[in-house]
């Protein structure tokens, strides 16, 4: 029985010392107000999006959750208002998985809200068959929606800049491709699915900043972690047992995962970033093919194609 025990306080004490130093990652040093400023983040009713909106309303920001289920968006309205006491948290109604839903969106913020100094394209799927417009669902939502969403906005940002957009990407980037002929039918299940989005995400971010040079409106592409989120709530019952059940032990909180995400949308002197990737708030170099020039363009191109912004 001693045995047992030192045996298990020695496991602890590695979980410990591995969870601190390798796990939960650094907290935004920041402590920049937001007061007079308009923030827009996508699905931020659950996960890491919503404790970024926390944050954000915790400087003073008004604060726009852009969701699209009303009832989850309401109460997380509710919560951050509770612990933030800022009464400037919204809701405001996106589908990300139609064209024409975000385009109502759009048309509403322009004509309802007067500043937007900060955009956070944070909503995310990894499974699923296809959007209302008929593209694949996971590179319509985590790159489609939000090419179409942030291009909508963009003037806004322009009008209050210096402001930011930040892209929630992902590690996961690396095992991604671009396939241009075949690009809405991808062939490689949903984890690949999921990896050329979060690739797409980077490159967006890329051929962004160069599009966005002399205007004061910066862009970030950011991996947040390996996080304990519902981004995964519609696999099958056995393997979302199992992926949380290892998130659990090794992945990080929902607030510990903000913190690259609020680090990009408050932290001063980062503006000479713009269009690169980040990961525990700090500047990282991506791999060759996520820094292709020539396939940013060529992506931007045919997203522009896809959502009807060509011409």
């Amino acid at each position: 029985m001693p045995g047992l025990l030192l045996g298990a306080a020695i496991g602890l004490a590695v979980y410990i010392l591995i969870y601190f130093n390798f796990i939960k990652g650094p907290k935004c040093k920041s402590e920049r107000s937001l007061k007079g400023k308009t923030v827009v983040i996508t699905g931020a009713n659950t996960g890491i999006g919503k404790m970024t909106a926390l944050d954000l309303a915790q400087r003073g920001a008004r604060v726009i959750l852009a969701c699209r289920n009303k009832e989850r968006a309401e109460t997380a309205v509710y919560d951050i208002r509770k612990e933030s006491g800022n009464r400037e948290v919204l809701f405001m109604k996106l589908d990300l998985a139609s064209l024409a839903s975000i385009r109502a969106f759009a048309a509403l913020f322009m004509d309802s809200e007067p500043r937007l100094d900060i955009l956070i394209n944070n909503a995310g799927v990894c499974e699923g068959d296809k959007t209302v417009d008929g593209y694949n669902l996971i590179f319509g939502v985590n790159h489609l929606g939000h090419f179409l969403l942030t291009q909508l906005l963009l003037e806004r940002l322009k009008h209050c800049a210096p402001s930011r957009i930040v892209i929630v990407a992902s590690s996961a980037y690396c095992n991604g491709r671009i396939n241009f002929e075949n690009l809405n039918s991808l062939p490689g299940g949903w984890i690949q699915d999921y990896c050329n989005s979060k690739l797409a995400n980077v490159l967006h971010a890329r051929e962004l900043a160069s599009k966005l040079e002399g205007t004061n409106v910066t862009c970030y592409a950011v991996h947040p972690g390996f996080v304990n989120t519902e981004l995964f709530r519609n696999l099958s019952p056995w393997r979302k047992l199992l992926l949380y059940c290892i998130a659990g032990l090794f992945f990080r909180n929902c607030t510990d995962g903000a913190q690259t995400l609020i680090h990009c949308a408050v932290q001063e002197g980062i503006e000479l970033y713009s269009g690169r990737y980040f990961s525990d708030c700090r500047a990282q170099e991506v791999r060759p093919h996520a820094r292709d020039d020539g396939v940013a363009k060529k992506l931007w191109e045919v997203s522009e194609h896809l959502v009807d912004l060509a011409g």
